[in-house]
């Protein structure tokens, strides 16, 4: 109930950030309010994770394939996955290649040297055909062997 009247009751007026955000409980407005340490406890919104959500909305299946070990066929399982699904010409199909250690599904893919389209709305994948897409470290790289180095 408290929940509910944070999000959609009163409190939510005036100069009042709301629930979630990070002003919450520092605002002027916020001083007085019976909510102000419930709003300032209460987990942050990141409007990241809700673009994120937004756009993996229709997405209907994710498939992962993992392994801890290096050299078991990950790659070769995946593009031979994805081209097997993709024979439907219906559904759409797209391959996210983060191999750290050598990214391999451009070669395996058919798309080595394709560069990523920038939009709008960010990073387009390459198509190998009308239905199958990929996205690879790769493609971020100036050279196919350099290394890469995640920080954050």
């Amino acid at each position: 109930i408290l929940y509910q009247e944070m999000v959609e009751g009163k409190p939510n007026e005036g100069d009042c950030p709301g629930y979630g955000s990070a002003e919450a409980g520092k605002r002027s407005a916020c001083q007085g309010c019976p909510y102000k340490q419930q709003c300032m406890a209460a987990p942050q919104v990141d409007n990241d994770l809700l673009l994120i959500s937004d756009r993996l909305k229709n997405v209907k299946n994710i498939i992962i394939v993992l392994s801890g070990k290096g050299g078991v066929g990950k790659s070769s399982v995946t593009s031979q996955m994805a081209y097997a699904l993709g024979a439907d010409e219906s559904k759409k199909i797209g391959v996210l290649d983060i191999d750290l250690c050598g990214p391999s599904i451009p070669i395996m893919m058919g798309c080595v040297g394709e560069d990523v389209h920038t939009s709008a709305e960010g990073w387009e994948p390459v198509y190998v055909s009308d239905n199958i897409s990929v996205m690879s470290i790769q493609f971020l790289l100036n050279k196919s062997n350099a290394p890469v180095i995640w920080r954050g």
